[in-house]
């Protein structure tokens, strides 16, 4: 497989020292810089994307969590922190793991694993015809069988365990299942574009490399996706 980058955001020297020294040690893993607080580092994104980022949440300037609530790249997250209370929201956020300090390497090993075995089946997955002859699926909410008409679909979200499916008129169904699953439901008219956004091509208003719109909402196409991009929408 390809090599991981990444970057450290930790206003803690010590840490960010351990921290660096796990990486060398991970051979997919490639280090790229250490920031000690989060506005220089989102400058430095800007220009240089990266696959992984670990962050620390109490930094100074910006606080980590609003750096990924605000953060519109394609990077994977791994918090490192001393509070466990902000794990929810983190998991809310999508983040890989969440790492409390003092971080052991076999904890880092696990998390950074979880993020080689997404970039492994996105580097495996081709592009292949769905043979779904239908055009409308059924998902579960609220304990009821739901039919969601593929021309309603705006695009969808992966946020862990569930996903979130925009509907149009501003509408969504949220549903406890993997946006992998929902995927091979789907028929050749959507398109992934990030390992957490699914779009439908007919609903696409433009587009470039980093980044599709849809009317006025505006996602991430994940590093992994750039390539193939173009070739599926048109």
């Amino acid at each position: 497989m390809k090599k991981i980058s990444c970057i450290i955001i930790e206003d803690e020297h010590l840490l960010a020292e351990v921290l660096a020294d796990y990486v060398k040690q991970v051979s997919f893993l490639e280090l790229k810089s250490i920031f000690g607080d989060a506005v220089t580092a989102l400058e430095y994104l800007k220009q240089n994307p990266v696959d992984l980022i670990f962050i620390d949440i109490n930094l100074p300037k910006l606080k980590g969590i609003d750096f990924i609530k605000m953060f519109r790249g394609s990077s994977q997250f791994i918090i490192t922190t001393a509070y466990h209370e902000y794990a929810i929201e983190g998991y809310e956020l999508n983040v890989i793991d969440y790492l409390l300090k003092p971080i052991e390497f076999n904890r880092f090993l696990m998390a950074v694993n979880k993020v080689a075995d997404i970039e492994n089946k996105q580097e495996s997955s081709s592009t292949p015809v769905r043979k779904v002859d239908k055009d409308y699926f059924y998902i579960n909410v609220n304990k009821k069988r739901v039919k969601v008409d593929f021309s309603d679909v705006l695009y969808i979200e992966g946020m862990k365990e569930y996903v979130k499916i925009h509907l149009s008129k501003e509408k969504f169904l949220i549903t406890k299942i993997q946006i992998g699953q929902v995927e091979d439901l789907l028929n050749d008219d959507f398109v992934r574009i990030h390992r957490s956004f699914i779009i439908a091509r007919n609903k696409v208003t433009a587009y470039n490399l980093a980044e599709v719109s849809i009317g006025t909402i505006v996602l991430p196409v994940g590093t992994n996706y750039k390539e193939s991009l173009s070739k599926q929408l048109e």
